[in-house]
């Protein structure tokens, strides 16, 4: 593999337009070009859409405060989630039907593999959200048969593509700088195991529930080793080689995912063991909740601190929209679910205003990502490929990376 660590360069003033991969686009796609056609450029990374606003409602629901009508409107966002994900799912079924050639280079594109950890986390988010606020409006029986079937897809996915994508990179992928994006397929299984938890009261008592639970400990171990492997070479990149090109910087947030997706696993354990496991158990996972939760949570803080730093100095030298803006969303939202699971266990006030003030950064990161992304798609600039006329709104940025062969 070429050396992780990218020469450092000055930032100029058109460091936006150079930004290696980031291509630009203009709406030049016709409103009454053919489906198969508008959607030849729709990668996987747009299933961070998704990811961002279940995670509104999931973490919305479990606020430790009374908001009145704030359920209500928790269960309208994830309904919004679930149109969404049908639909992307529709248009990147399409794309492989009508486009495999630009499916098969975005899967070997080693900027965009590590997106399709993303599949397996919007549907496992969009399960989860059918068990925490869905079954308002579609039942329980209709909420744990969806949440079956996603999160089985999810899980399987994120499986494969935890195995799949590391390979391709070591086998195909020729790399020249580390990117926080390798974390997202190694990611997907910690998510199969912070929301695996919502099932095992659905399953027969005894066996079925504690090999459930069990196999979410085990995904949480193989994410959480897989992100210890990845992430110092994440930070080896930012210290030798400098700030990520503008339109990447966005992505330092997706170090949150892991932190905060793990801490709400642990806390998922605690409150779902007793009764499933044998008591010595059930309380080492409540232990546990909180002698792991606490430390990694205030990691989570220093990173959310260095990375908005970044995001800071990326805008006061032009940073502009880009799809990556979908990293403020998904990632903070763990760390409130984590927060709140802290808050439970320890009933210390800090965690509760904690997850508040976290969620309030989350609906705003939410807000903007949305309407830039709804602008792009009115206009047809994010659907638009490479080559066509520059823009302000990237349509797909890519890191410093060789192509690949």
């Amino acid at each position: 593999m070429a050396s992780l660590a990218a020469p450092r360069t000055a930032p100029g003033p058109d460091s936006r337009a150079t930004t290696p991969g980031a291509h630009t686009a203009s709406p030049t796609i016709s409103p009454a070009a053919s489906p198969a056609r508008s959607v030849r450029h729709l990668g996987p990374n747009w299933y961070a859409s998704v990811m961002g606003t279940a995670i509104i409602a999931n973490a919305g629901a479990a606020l430790p405060v009374d908001v009145p009508g704030l359920r209500t409107v928790c269960a309208a966002i994830w309904a919004l989630s679930l149109a969404m994900l049908l639909v992307l799912v529709s248009a990147r079924t399409l794309h492989w039907i009508h486009h495999r050639d630009q499916a098969r280079a975005h899967l070997m594109d080693p900027a965009m593999a590590p997106f399709y950890g993303c599949l397996s986390m919007a549907l496992l988010a969009v399960g989860g959200g059918a068990m925490i606020v869905g079954q308002d409006w579609i039942g329980l029986p209709a909420a744990v048969a969806l949440d079956t079937v996603l999160f089985t897809a999810g899980t399987a996915i994120g499986l494969a593509a935890a195995v799949a994508v590391p390979y391709l990179m070591v086998v195909h992928h020729r790399i020249e700088s580390a990117s926080p994006v390798w974390l997202l397929p190694v990611v997907a299984p910690m998510v199969s195991a912070a929301l695996g938890p919502l099932l095992v009261p659905h399953l027969p008592a005894g066996q079925a529930q504690q090999t459930l639970l069990v196999a979410c400990y085990a995904m949480f171990g193989l994410s959480l080793l897989a992100t210890l492997v990845m992430l110092p070479l994440v930070f080896g990149r930012l210290v030798t080689g400098g700030p990520l090109p503008l339109a990447l910087t966005p992505t330092l947030f997706l170090v949150l995912g892991p932190l905060g997706q793990s801490t709400t696993a642990a806390n998922k354990f605690a409150d779902v063991a007793p009764g499933v496991l044998p008591a010595p158990y059930a309380h080492g996972f409540a232990a546990f909740a909180v002698l792991y939760g606490v430390p990694v949570m205030g990691f989570a803080l220093l990173w959310l601190a260095l990375a908005g730093a970044m995001v800071l100095r990326a805008r006061r030298r032009g940073m502009g929209f880009a799809m990556t803006f979908w990293a403020f969303t998904f990632p903070v939202g763990t760390c409130v679910t984590g927060a709140e699971g802290l808050a439970a266990h320890t009933g210390l006030a800090a965690f509760r205003w904690l997850a508040v003030g976290l969620y309030v950064f989350l609906v705003a990161a939410w807000l903007v990502a949305g309407f830039h992304t709804v602008r792009g798609l009115l206009s047809g600039a994010l659907l638009a490929g490479p080559g066509s006329a520059p823009t302000t709104v990237p349509a797909a940025p890519r890191p410093a990376t060789a192509r690949t062969r």
